[in-house]
């Protein structure tokens, strides 16, 4: 699990630079502590369903591209 989750927060930070968002600006848009958005990136947090939908919806992907090249899709 602690693998999945360090790829999981990897693929957010990605997909979070690649759209020029501050790690700081995609906390506030979800609502959500600067601290927890940077455990979460750094793969130590283990975020509910809601926070994964609002992080797709704040980054603008479906819950599908957050977890594509996740390998997680498959399971």
């Amino acid at each position: 699990m602690p693998h999945r989750l360090s790829k999981l927060g990897a693929r957010i930070k990605e997909i979070r630079t690649k759209k020029n968002i501050s790690q700081n600006e995609l906390a506030l848009m979800c609502e959500i502590e600067k601290a927890n958005m940077s455990r979460l990136e750094s793969g130590q947090g283990n975020p509910t369903i809601l926070t994964l939908f609002k992080i797709c919806d704040a980054l603008e992907i479906s819950i599908e591209e957050l977890f594509k090249e996740d390998g997680l899709s498959s399971v």
